[in-house]
């Protein structure tokens, strides 16, 4: 049995986690528990996976070793300049992470030498669906409960709540824990936990202003973490964190319209049916203007969904006009029977979502039988993807 004693910083705990699963596994070390947030790896579930398994790691009498896992390749890890920002605040660096590139280096690791705890999702995905499904024994989660985990997860947990950020349930989850382990911590740990803790609640909510996400548990653990740090006599400046972080998740100057369609990306399928979802921190225009003109977008979109093998390709933008907040979305079904999923769609949740032709429809095609494309404003700015997803998710069940 690995054990996480006595507590160590947040970089040894990640080195110990890498000797695990790169060393050849041995009887007294299986099953390897794994925390793995989701495909998008986005802020919220990279520093979710690392923070529940640092906290499940130091969990007495046992403190079983959980290993984080970032739930993308190595290389996608450069298109993410706000995570670099907070695990530097945290005392780590990227080539810390265990990411898929050194999980898919282990060799003979079979689903039944696997257990796994899920983060920012509560059902696996792709890949890793198909191998270690049946092997979820966890998770903490803030969308729709898709009935996936068991429903007893004997020692782990099985937490679904909406709040702004699922980082707010594992802050939660581990509030005994935090609060034991920063009495044998020493003060820089508890700081460099508590940036980590509190960068992906902070982008989430829009620092706590957000109407639409945040929620009274998210204050409640953002003002918990930072009574700890000003206890310490930590200097913290919420403000300026927060716009440290949203000016790094913003900035897709430098990026290719592949590298932004990659870098926020989920994908289901349904019904017979792939979707491919693309979250984008600018709207269009700033895409138009900053990265290609129209063609040049509708290009690259295609040669993606194409890709990634897709039958139904959107990407969901979210901007700051005058200080403020607006949704865009676009939708582009890419064969004939996608396009009658995407017009029920439509159908079934224009009104729900506020949907208004973008631009007196510059970006639409819909006069195609065979493929069909649509961009709106959103006007009912509460539904992001977590809510939209679903939608279409359900019409591709319909159809």
């Amino acid at each position: 049995m690995s054990t996480m004693t006595p507590i160590s910083s947040l970089k040894s705990f990640l080195i110990t986690a890498r000797k695990a699963l790169l060393s050849p596994p041995s009887s007294g070390t299986k099953p390897l528990t794994f925390v793995i947030g989701n495909e998008s790896a986005d802020l919220d579930s990279l520093c979710s996976a690392i923070a529940l398994a640092y906290l499940r790691s130091h969990i007495p009498p046992h403190n079983k070793l959980h290993i984080p896992l970032a739930n993308l390749y190595r290389p996608d890890l450069v298109l993410r300049p706000e995570m670099g920002a907070v695990l530097k605040k945290a005392g780590v660096e990227f080539d810390d992470l265990l990411t898929l590139t050194e999980f898919d280096q282990v060799e003979d690791l079979e689903p039944q030498d696997t257990r796994w705890v899920l983060v920012d999702h509560n059902a696996l995905t792709g890949s890793l669906r198909d191998r270690f499904g049946d092997r979820v024994v966890g998770c903490v989660d803030h969308h729709d409960d898709e009935g996936v985990v068991p429903l007893e997860t004997g020692d782990e947990p099985r937490i679904v709540q909406k709040c702004g950020s699922c980082m707010t349930l594992v802050a939660k989850s581990g509030g005994d824990v935090w609060r034991t382990m920063a009495d044998q911590m020493q003060r820089d740990q508890v700081a460099q936990l508590a940036h980590l803790v509190l960068g992906p609640i902070l982008i989430d909510t829009t620092n706590l202003t957000s109407k639409d996400k945040t929620t009274p548990t998210d204050v409640r653990a953002v003002e918990s973490v930072e009574g700890v740090l000003k206890e310490l006599g930590v200097r913290y400046d919420r403000d300026a964190y927060h716009k440290e972080l949203s000016l790094l998740k913003e900035d897709l100057s430098s990026l290719s319209y592949r590298d932004i369609f990659r870098k926020d990306y989920k994908s289901w399928k349904e019904g017979g049916f792939k979707l491919g979802t693309s979250s984008v921190s600018q709207g269009l225009h700033y895409l138009l203007e900053r990265i290609g003109e129209k063609d040049k977008l509708l290009t690259e979109l295609k040669k993606w969904a194409d890709e990634q093998e897709l039958d139904i390709v959107t990407i969901f933008t979210t901007l700051h006009p005058q200080g403020g907040f607006a949704r865009e979305l676009m939708v582009w079904a890419l064969n004939d029977k996608a396009v009658k999923v995407v017009k029920d769609f439509v159908k079934s949740n224009s009104e729900t979502l506020g949907l208004e032709t973008w631009e007196d429809g510059q970006l639409d095609d819909t006069s195609s039988a065979s493929q069909w494309r649509a961009c709106w404003r959103q006007l009912r700015t509460e539904h992001s993807r977590k809510q939209t997803a679903p939608m279409l998710r359900e019409a591709m069940k319909r159809a």
